[in-house]
């Protein structure tokens, strides 16, 4: 295994007390601006993974089979993943009703609520609501998470497929893969009549099982192996995708899938998968 340390807070003594603890004469390799590696490590040390939480440093020990160049699928999760947003939140503001409406989501990705159940209750809420109203939240509030774009881009140079596969909606969703490129996108249409939002979701609702099938499908497609792929996201609703993935990151996620997932990111950007990845 190699120890993978990231984040903007770190410094040479962080690394030096990381070395010391690991008691290792190999010493630290600088592979981003913020990401640093060390080979050969036998074993998993809490105490340098305390440590590395304490300083609100990024800390993984990451197999050594898994390199960029041995993937060929990464899937992603859109909302509070690519984007910094949850959409569906952000409309709700539109019509002065964020607050109710956010408080169901959050329960809904920290798997205390059925997501899809859930999902129909708030696209309800919407009822009535302008087209344009959601024109403006794709303009005015709609933004990348740090690292995006960076992450994209390696993907590509990478021949890694990507996929967005988001509970989300696809007037989002389209838009989002067209900023960085992205292969393919599904995501939930929300059913809009005269210029309005009826409250309804068209067709079958994009759950935790449609994500883990739909990377499955994909995977399949491109005559890739379970160990070729990566899944991203940040609720409880990711978890099958990311279990359906050989390696399942947390993106600044909710705790419930820090737990479950290979890896974690909990301070540094989106980039943080290439510092994962890279040797």
């Amino acid at each position: 295994m190699r120890l993978v340390v990231q984040g903007s807070a770190i410094t040479y003594s962080h690394l030096a007390h990381i070395h010391q603890l690991c008691g290792t004469s190999v010493q630290f390799i600088q592979t981003a601006q913020h990401a640093y590696y060390l080979a050969n490590q036998a074993t998993i040390l809490p105490a340098i993974q305390q440590f590395c939480a304490e300083q609100h440093i990024d800390c993984a020990y990451v197999q050594d089979t898994q390199i960029l160049k041995d993937f060929g699928l990464c899937v992603m999760d859109m909302d509070s993943t690519l984007i910094s947003i949850e959409c569906i939140d952000e409309i709700a503001d539109m019509v002065g009703i964020k607050p109710q409406v956010a408080a169901i989501t959050e329960r809904a990705m920290l798997g205390e609520l059925d997501f899809a159940q859930s999902l129909r209750e708030r696209v309800a809420l919407l009822k009535g609501l302008q087209e344009s109203d959601l024109l403006c939240v794709l303009d005015e509030r709609l933004t990348l998470n740090p690292g995006a774009t960076e992450w994209i881009e390696t993907c590509k140079k990478n021949n890694i497929t990507t996929l967005l596969v988001s509970g989300g909606f696809t007037f989002f969703a389209n838009r989002v893969k067209a900023m960085l490129g992205l292969d393919y996108a599904v995501s939930n249409t929300l059913e809009i009549i005269d210029g309005k939002l009826t409250g309804n979701i068209l067709g079958s609702i994009v759950d935790a099982q449609t994500k883990a099938g739909e990377l499955i499908k994909l995977r399949e497609k491109l005559g890739l192996s379970t160990a070729q792929t990566i899944a991203i996201g940040d609720g409880a609703n990711d978890l099958k995708m990311m279990t359906a993935a050989g390696i399942g990151i947390a993106y600044h996620a909710k705790p419930i899938v820090q737990a479950q997932a290979t890896y974690a990111l909990n301070y540094v950007g989106l980039e943080g998968a290439i510092g994962l990845l890279t040797t």
